[in-house]
């Protein structure tokens, strides 16, 4: 009997997550163990879960995909596939997850994300085999520290009646955008 592959997909869009869960699990010897939504949890699921090889995005809540790349090649080195609308060939971004010990690289669609996804199955799944191969080390080139900018929602960066100190005042303008 044969082992499957073990994969966690990290990815902050639900619906990528399903559609590479449905693209990876239509195959036998590939076994989709969990997913996640940031970094953090992403974390938890590596040490609880074990898995062979991992998808991630770069744009992820509370940490970008890169820190948390660079983090857990320096921990817990293991094949990484990334997996995002910023990872095209000879991008820099892309070039970065490669020297930070990334295996390989898959572009996102930005447009008809599911059909577009559905039609790179075969080489997700290539490159998921591919990369459960080889033996991971950490990178030979410490890289360049990360400046992590965590995201935050608007009513964090607002804070409430900020601007309730500002009178509004009646005029005969009206200002409209369109799109």
């Amino acid at each position: 009997m044969f082992k499957k592959t073990k994969v966690l997909i990290v990815d902050d869009s639900a619906l990528i997550r399903q559609i590479l869960t449905k693209i990876l699990s239509s195959v036998n010897d590939i076994e989709v163990v969990g997913t996640a939504a940031d970094p953090y949890i992403a974390r938890e699921k590596i040490k609880r879960l074990n898995p062979d090889v991992l998808t991630l995005d770069i744009e992820l809540p509370r940490m970008d995909g890169l820190a948390f790349l660079s983090n857990l090649m320096r921990l817990r080195p293991m094949p990484v596939v990334m997996i995002s609308v910023f990872t095209q060939k000879n991008a820099e971004i892309t070039l970065q997850a490669l020297e930070y010990g990334a295996v390989d690289f898959i572009s996102k669609p930005q447009i008809d994300i599911v059909q577009t996804l559905e039609s790179y199955s075969e080489e997700i799944i290539s490159k998921i085999r591919t990369a459960a191969h080889p033996k991971v080390q950490p990178p030979l080139i410490k890289p360049k520290p990360i400046k992590i900018i965590p995201k935050n929602r608007a009513d964090i960066i607002i804070k409430k009646n900020e601007y309730a100190h500002h009178r509004h005042v009646k005029t005969e303008k009206i200002i409209a955008i369109g799109a």
